[in-house]
């Protein structure tokens, strides 16, 4: 009985020293653990995570260690006719080592096996499991039933796709036939608004609509057809990956498509309508009072009313300056460097064409409250004689007597001389002044008489000012003389000279008074009078014989 108690105790203090032993092993293994356990780096063969690596292999970071076991599987793939049972697993110094024949693949350590809480020999058989069902797909790929299948697979599918295209069309060919009487019947009923939004006009609104709907259905199809397509054959899988991952990351990741969308509904939307609206009670407020002045409803003292609208066309602009530049910050990407650059791209090129144009708006806006004229006055600009039709910000365009439209550029106007023959029409009249030149042997007087009963005969001066005659010059051969006559009616200046003219001419050849400019010789030497008979013996034009005889032709 004693031995037998005896032999208890012994076993006891054996095991409890034991269960010690280990403790104070994996405690060891533990901290051992802790102290190479870097991080997490996942093995990769084919575009596919097989198992992580997180533990140090004596200087061998896992980063390393993942890296190379990657390298080694994919050269194994390139350079070895795969066959499932040369994978093995031996033992070597406290290591074991997963091969491919006589091809080291990985090691794995106490270690390994410590931070996967199992033991070295089952670790290594899952590795090695894993990695067999890497290389199935590879040893799979060198039959032929392997190709033949998955490119007939692909062969179906593609043949699939072309049949759902077909039906598409065919099935848009039958709905665009109903819309085209659809659109028929609309047009008969004239009740069709939106039609207009169509680019080839309004018979086309809803085959534009129809065309619309199919692009978009085939893009999805052929968005969600295409991993169907590419997932048979190896090398394009891939491709189909990579395809996802580019059109999904800029949607769906932090700062992506789907987030700034969404903050900008919540958040920025809000701020943007707001300005919107205030912007927009702001300019139905100047409207409202710049048609009150342009209509003489409501009066600013010193503030004509032709300077309303254009003073409501500059305000509108500003205030559209600065609704943008407050809703710049809250515009979808407007802090990204390529909004940024553009948005200065945009600004520079602005100020390098637009130097002419700005130079216009400025003088235009000068025109507009210096009051130079109005439309409908007759103005002569440069060389320019003829009537305002419209002026704007940038040109001001004239109707010349000839009816020619003359486009101006208002910087050419401020620039030049302007003269405006209506403004004091209404009040003062228009003096107009034809001029003679008489030789000295005719009396002044005799002179001052006719040109005044020649505008006493013109028809429709006005006879609210007396007519006058001046005598402008004393020169060699002749005395210049300046008939004055008021009009009132400046849009007939033309006509008004051309009948002076004729009446001073008929008032002289009257008179027999010789009208010889701007030089004549004094010696006649026996030819004629330059004046015409009442009813010229010939065709001939008195001028021409005048020059006849200077030329001493006649």
């Amino acid at each position: 009985m004693s031995r037998n108690v005896i032999l208890f105790l012994l076993i006891t203090i054996f095991s409890i020293s034991q269960t010690k032993a280990q403790q104070t092993d994996s405690t060891e293994i533990q901290q051992s653990v802790n102290k190479t356990y870097v991080s997490k780096h996942y093995v990769v063969f084919q575009s596919d995570s097989l198992f992580s690596i997180e533990t140090n292999l004596g200087p061998y970071p896992p980063k390393q260690r993942a890296d190379a076991i990657s390298e080694r599987m994919e050269k194994l793939a390139k350079e070895y006719k795969i066959v499932a049972d040369s994978f093995n697993i031996s033992e070597l110094n406290n290591y074991s080592i997963i091969s491919y024949s006589d091809f080291p693949i990985m090691s794995i350590s106490e270690t390994d096996a410590a931070s996967r809480e199992t033991t070295r020999k089952q670790l290594a058989t899952e590795y090695m499991a894993v990695i067999k069902t890497a290389f199935s797909e590879i040893i799979e790929q060198s039959t032929s039933i392997f190709w033949i299948t998955r490119i007939g697979y692909t062969l179906i599918t593609i043949i699939g796709l072309v049949l759902i295209f077909f039906l598409i069309n065919k099935l848009f060919k039958w709905i665009n036939t109903k819309l085209l009487d659809y659109e028929k019947g609309l047009k008969r009923k004239r009740k069709s608004v939106f039609r207009y939004l169509a680019p080839k006009g309004p018979d086309y609104f809803f085959l534009f609509l129809s065309r619309i709907v199919k692009i978009v259905l085939i893009v999805v199809i052929i968005f969600f057809y295409l991993p169907l397509i590419f997932s048979f054959l190896p090398w394009t899988k891939d491709f189909v990956n990579q395809f996802y991952s580019v059109v999904s990351e800029p949607i769906l990741a932090d700062d992506g498509i789907l987030q700034k969308l969404k903050k900008f509904i919540t958040h920025n939307l809000v701020y943007l309508v707001i300005i919107f609206f205030i912007a927009r009670y702001v300019l139905r407020i100047i409207s409202y009072v710049s048609a009150e002045i342009e209509n003489e409803k409501l009066k600013l003292k010193g503030f004509h009313k032709d300077w309303a609208k254009p003073t409501f066309n500059i305000i509108k602009i500003i205030v559209y300056a600065f609704t943008l530049v407050f809703m710049f910050p809250y515009l979808p990407g407007s802090d990204s460097p390529a909004f940024q650059g553009v948005s200065i791209f945009l600004g520079v090129l602005f100020s390098l064409g637009s130097t002419s144009a700005i130079a216009n708006i400025v003088a235009g806006i000068v025109i507009t409250y210096m009051r130079p004229f109005q439309i409908g006055d007759r103005v002569k600009i440069g060389e320019t004689i003829g009537d305002i039709v419209e002026k704007n910000l940038l040109v001001t365009r004239i109707k010349t007597v000839k009816n020619e439209d003359v486009t101006i550029p208002n910087a050419t106007i401020i620039n030049t001389h302007l003269w405006n023959f209506s403004k004091n029409a209404s009040k003062l009249g228009i003096i107009l002044h034809p001029t003679v030149t008489i030789g000295y042997d005719v009396p002044s007087q005799q002179v001052t008489d006719l040109l005044l009963t020649a505008a006493k005969n013109t028809k429709n001066l006005t006879r609210d000012f007396k007519p006058f005659v001046l005598q402008k010059g004393l020169d060699d051969f002749y005395v210049e003389y300046e008939l004055n006559v008021y009009t009132k009616q400046p849009g007939k200046m033309a006509h008004f000279y051309s009948e002076l003219n004729k009446n001073i001419l008929n008032e002289f050849n009257k008179a027999n008074v010789e009208i010889l400019s701007p030089h004549y010789s004094a010696y006649r030497n026996g030819n004629d009078s330059a004046i015409p008979a009442e009813e010229p013996a010939d065709t001939k034009n008195p001028v021409n014989k005048v020059i006849d005889k200077i030329t001493g032709q006649g």
